[in-house]
């Protein structure tokens, strides 16, 4: 008889959705502390031949988490515009890297934080990490392949990270602060 994640011990389960939370938790203080004492034009600010700008990114992976936490609960019809978008030769995708017009560092904060606990919450109650869903068509992702809750918490958590360290770099070339080291 093969063992299932299912078969497996609530504990066990327990404590692999505390180990995904303190994951994902620990990236998105990189992110959030390598913003710290920034101005909104500091934010806003590039520092390198790249078109990122700390805020920039704040956006974006607020945008993407709250897009894959949706994909989660709701499948590919959650992001078939964002697709859409995406694909679209005609779009502006540099909107995805700033912030709204108006939008201010300090909000864009209190938004990552909103839409990081309601995918904390997500983790916290979904029946189980096995449930999946069909990735939405786009040339990026492999025809027919379906992706779990817990992939998409590890690709959320890799895009933190990832993100963590454009971050890094872009705050040292402003004023020569470094999140780590």
């Amino acid at each position: 008889m093969t063992t299932t994640r299912s078969d497996l011990p609530a504990v066990v389960l327990d404590r692999e959705r505390e180990d995904l939370l303190e994951t994902i938790r620990r990236h998105r203080w990189f992110l959030a502390y390598t913003m710290q004492g920034l101005t909104d034009e500091q934010a806003a600010t590039r520092t390198t031949a790249s078109e990122l700008t700390l805020s920039g990114i704040l956006h974006h992976v607020t945008e993407a988490e709250a897009d894959w936490a949706d994909f989660i609960v709701n499948g590919p019809d959650a992001m078939t515009a964002e697709m859409a978008r995406w694909m679209d030769p005609a779009t502006d995708h540099s909107v995805r890297w700033r912030l709204r017009d108006g939008q201010t560092l300090a909000e864009a904060l209190a938004e990552y934080t909103a839409v990081a606990e309601r995918t904390d919450e997500l983790i916290r109650s979904l029946p189980s990490l096995d449930v999946d869903q069909p990735l939405p068509i786009a040339p990026w992702f492999e025809a027919d392949a379906r992706w779990s809750a817990r992939r998409v918490i590890l690709q959320l958590i890799a895009e933190i990270a990832q993100h963590s360290g454009h971050a890094d770099i872009i705050r040292e070339s402003l004023d020569g602060q470094k999140t780590m080291g």
